[in-house]
């Protein structure tokens, strides 16, 4: 005995008798074997086993150099020049053909070992052992280099999910392609709820759908994180023995769960398995701790905007904030109105960078203006405090703002604009822009400069954050372009601003549904028939 695990093993002679001694001895050894007469037959039974016709490939090719039909040494060039047979090993055996240049032609044309006979039983067993242990290894290897591959494939892919359906749905056609059959993944979020998506064959398009508690009851980790392998019998998926990761990156979660079929699975599968699990539990935390601090940052941000409007008799006031597409990160994006004795004040800004940290720094400066405005100091002298306050406190950090006062009675309005984009006066058919900007807030310069204007009866003063302006592949220009026009359009529709909570839905929904970032809008409109007492 060799000690190797029978294999199948094809047997091509066209002496029967040969045949039957040669097949006699493998099959003692315990190998399955099928046999074949010419060379023709050989190349038929291959192609089948190759197109899964029903016959099982062999995993060895004992072949005759002297065929009647093909000789042995093309029948072997044949066999290695096919990718679907190229890792075949095969055995060359002859009685004529025994001199060194018929053992270098065979060897050179695709044989992986040559005996001559008369054939010794125990060194053909051997020889046999010997390419079937380094045949097997080498297949070993490249089909684990293979589900490493794609492995690694399938971790880049879910690393770049952006929402819990979509993670499963690309973990799962990984789990499927990394193993080339049927996969499940299971995992929860309080915004989705438990979810799962199975893949019933390698391939097959993924569903979503809500995951059953009793098919994941299992917690081998018992909340702890780490990962653990397990196999099933049955189970609720396919009526098979399947192989089970229980994986958590962070104690405490709910776990991330994977199934699939258990058949053909040896240790370096479950070793991938497992990875997978780390993997994909890995990139579920990080998807979740992302959600977490959006969440926050959303209801902080939320909770610095004002509840309501303060009523303006002669004017229309309204506002929309809308946060960034799921996907994107928490902007600084805010808006105040306050209404004093004969005026409105009113400001729109945008805190640098994404994050909860820019909505906590936006928090911290819509504070400081609040504070300055309770003073009633004029635009231009409430900037230039902010932004010493900012230089002191807030070192590192970049806001833009558009802070102005509006005479309630005759419609003049003062404005200072740190590096925000320009508000745009609307009316008459136009949409023109404020122009005359200072420095951002948090450069050492001085921002007291003002520009005085007068909005007429039925104009609107339109201000937005750089949400609904900037797009990638255009300029910044081109997106104020893009937004003057659509404000020109809604007037040409609705002849003039009119209802100002309509005009900003639509607004909205012409220009800022294709925006990612965060959007803010404030739009005062003075309504045509103003008597207002300064009183």
């Amino acid at each position: 005995m060799t000690g190797v695990p029978p294999a199948d093993i094809l047997v091509v002679d066209d002496s029967p008798s040969k045949r039957y001694v040669i097949t006699s001895w493998l099959r003692r050894e315990g190998h399955r074997v099928t046999e074949a007469a010419t060379g023709a037959d050989a190349l038929a039974l291959l192609h089948d086993s190759a197109g899964s016709n029903g016959f099982t490939p062999p995993e060895l090719v004992v072949l005759d150099v002297r065929l009647p039909d093909i000789d042995g040494f093309e029948v072997a060039e044949r066999i290695k020049d096919d990718p679907r047979t190229a890792a075949v090993p095969v055995i060359h055996i002859s009685a004529t053909a025994v001199h060194a240049v018929d053992r270098t032609q065979g060897l050179t044309r695709g044989a992986d070992a040559y005996l001559a006979e008369p054939i010794d039983p125990d060194e053909l067993l051997a020889t046999v052992g010997a390419l079937l242990r380094y045949s097997r290894a080498r297949q070993r290897a490249e089909r684990l280099a293979q589900r490493l591959t794609r492995l690694v494939e399938t971790t880049a892919a879910i690393n770049a999910a952006t929402s819990l359906p979509q993670l499963l749905r690309l973990a799962a056609v990984g789990a499927s392609r990394v193993f080339g059959g049927a996969a499940v993944v299971a995992a929860a979020s309080p915004e989705t709820g438990a979810l799962a998506v199975q893949v019933d064959a390698a391939g097959a398009v993924p569903q979503v759908r809500p995951a059953l508690r009793d098919q994941f009851e299992v917690d081998p980790l018992e909340g702890a994180a780490g990962t653990a392998l397990f196999g099933q019998d049955g189970g609720p998926w396919w009526g098979v023995a399947v192989f089970r990761v229980v994986a958590r990156a962070k104690a405490g979660r709910e776990p991330l769960h994977i199934a699939v079929p258990a058949a053909g699975f040896g240790e370096d599968d479950h070793d991938v398995l497992r990875q997978l699990g780390q993997a994909i539990a890995l990139a579920v935390e990080a998807l979740r701790s992302y959600d977490e601090e959006r969440r926050t940052a959303l209801t902080l941000q939320r909770s610095m905007l004002p509840a309501s409007l303060p009523p303006v008799p002669g004017y229309d006031i309204a506002v929309r904030y809308r946060p960034a597409s799921d996907h994107a990160y928490v902007g600084g994006d805010f808006y105040e109105i306050v209404a004093v004795e004969g005026h409105i004040i009113a400001a729109i800004g945008d805190v640098a960078g994404h994050s909860l940290r820019a909505a906590t720094i936006m928090a911290e400066v819509r504070h400081g203006l609040r504070a300055y405005l309770a003073e009633d100091h004029a635009p231009g002298v409430t900037l230039e405090r902010l932004n010493r306050m900012m230089l002191r406190f807030l070192p590192e950090e970049i806001v833009t703002m558009c802070l102005l006062r509006i005479e309630l009675a005759t419609g003049e309005i003062r404005l200072t604009n740190a590096g925000h984009p320009p508000p745009l006066r609307v009316g008459s058919g136009r949409a023109g822009t404020v122009e005359g900007r200072v420095a951002l807030l948090g450069v050492p310069t001085v921002h007291d400069a003002e520009v005085v204007f007068t909005l007429e009866p039925g104009e609107s003063l339109v201000l937005v954050t750089d949400g609904l302006i900037e797009r990638r592949g255009y300029t910044f220009d081109e997106g104020l372009q893009r937004l003057r026009t659509a404000l020109v359009a809604g007037l040409a529709a609705h002849g003039g601003v009119g209802d100002v909570e309509a005009f900003c839905d639509e607004l909205l929904l012409g220009v800022g549904d294709e925006s990612d970032d965060d959007q803010a809008m404030l739009v005062i409109r003075r309504v045509a028939s103003t008597r207002v007492n300064s009183a």
